[in-house]
C-alpha cells in the first residue's frame, strides 16, 4: 500500500466530509493521530478511525470511505476501524483530551491525546510501536495518569495489562524517565 503524508490525508478527510449527508464525529488513533495531531513526521498507508458520539454505523461509514477511495485513488480501506479491538482499554475520560484536527460541513475529526495514544501503543506493544511510544512519552505531561490507568486495568485483570505496563516501564527506561 502507498504511504500518504499529512497534506494528502487532510484532503481525504475534506473529501469524506463532502460525501456525508448528516453530522458525524470521527475519532482518529494510531499513526494517523500521530501524523495529523501530534506532528510526528511520518507517512502512513491508512488511518485508524471510528465514528463516535454519533449515529453512524461502521458499515455506513465504510460505504462513504469506499466512495472517497475511488475518487482519490486510495486503497478501499484507507480508513479502518481495526483499533476497536483495543478501545476498551481507554480511560473513560479520554474525550477530555481529544485534539480537533478537522472541522467540515458534516464531519468533525478528533485525534486521541498523547496519554491515550500512549496507552493504546502500550497495549499493542509491537516492536514497531517503540519509536512512536518514545515520541509520545517525551511529549506527555501526565505520565502518572498513564501509570495509574494501566495499574487499574491490571487490578481489573484486563488481558495484556501486565504486558502493557511492562512496555510502558521499558519505554520510560529507554528515555531516562524512570
Amino acid at each position: 500500500m502507498k504511504k500518504i503524508n499529512k497534506k494528502e490525508w487532510m484532503k481525504a478527510l475534506e473529501c469524506l466530509d463532502t460525501h456525508l449527508d448528516r453530522p458525524m464525529k470521527l475519532l482518529i488513533v494510531g499513526g494517523g493521530a500521530l501524523l495529523l495531531a501530534h506532528d510526528l513526521p511520518l507517512a502512513t498507508s491508512d488511518i485508524d478511525a471510528v465514528p463516535f458520539q454519533s449515529d453512524w454505523t461502521l458499515s455506513q461509514l465504510d460505504q462513504k470511505v469506499k466512495e472517497v477511495a475511488e475518487k482519490l485513488h486510495l486503497s478501499p480501506d484507507w480508513l479502518n476501524p481495526y483499533f476497536m479491538s483495543f478501545s476498551y482499554v481507554l480511560p473513560k475520560d479520554y474525550d477530555e483530551r481529544l485534539i480537533p484536527i478537522f472541522k467540515g460541513k458534516n464531519m468533525n475529526a478528533f485525534a486521541l491525546g498523547v496519554e491515550d495514544l500512549l496507552i493504546l501503543k502500550c497495549f499493542a506493544g509491537r516492536e514497531r510501536d517503540i519509536g512512536h511510544a518514545r515520541f509520545l512519552i517525551k511529549k506527555c505531561k501526565n505520565l502518572t495518569l498513564i501509570e495509574k490507568h494501566l495499574e487499574s486495568l491490571l487490578d481489573q485483570r484486563v488481558p495484556k495489562a501486565q504486558e502493557a505496563l511492562d512496555f510502558f516501564d521499558e519505554i520510560k527506561e529507554l528515555i531516562g524517565k524512570k
